[in-house]
């Protein structure tokens, strides 16, 4: 059984936009920090950003001014809103939930999502 759940992704053109949501259960959602990865061909995975419990979010530099980590507490949904995307921002992206030693991005993963394809052409 699927722990998290994402969805959205696609493909679009440079400069354009992109949601991914990532559903998961509320044991889950209140117990780990949560956060994004992204993993292009030929490429380590690497992290995109994370949201702690407390709400506090961090993205990485290559993303920052562009991406947006946010949370639906209602619906236990975590999501990142991805504005002028670029062709170099192609990847699987994948949600992850785990721990976040001193900030908000996830170090220690514990459950991963099923990934999700995002295609961005020039």
């Amino acid at each position: 059984q699927a722990q998290l759940v994402q969805s959205g992704g696609g493909s679009v053109q440079a400069g354009g936009s992109l949601r991914l949501s990532c559903l998961t259960s509320r044991a889950i959602y209140n117990g780990y920090c949560m956060g994004w990865f992204r993993q292009a061909p030929g490429k380590e995975r690497e992290g995109v950003g994370g949201v702690h419990r407390d709400d506090r979010t961090s993205v990485a530099d290559s993303v920052k001014g562009r991406f947006t980590i946010s949370k639906d507490d209602a619906k236990n949904t975590l999501y990142l809103q991805m504005d002028s995307l670029q062709p170099e921002d192609t990847a699987m992206y994948y949600c992850a939930a785990g721990s976040c030693p001193g900030g908000s991005a996830v170090r220690s993963v514990n459950f991963w999502g099923q990934g999700t394809q995002v295609t961005v052409s020039s």
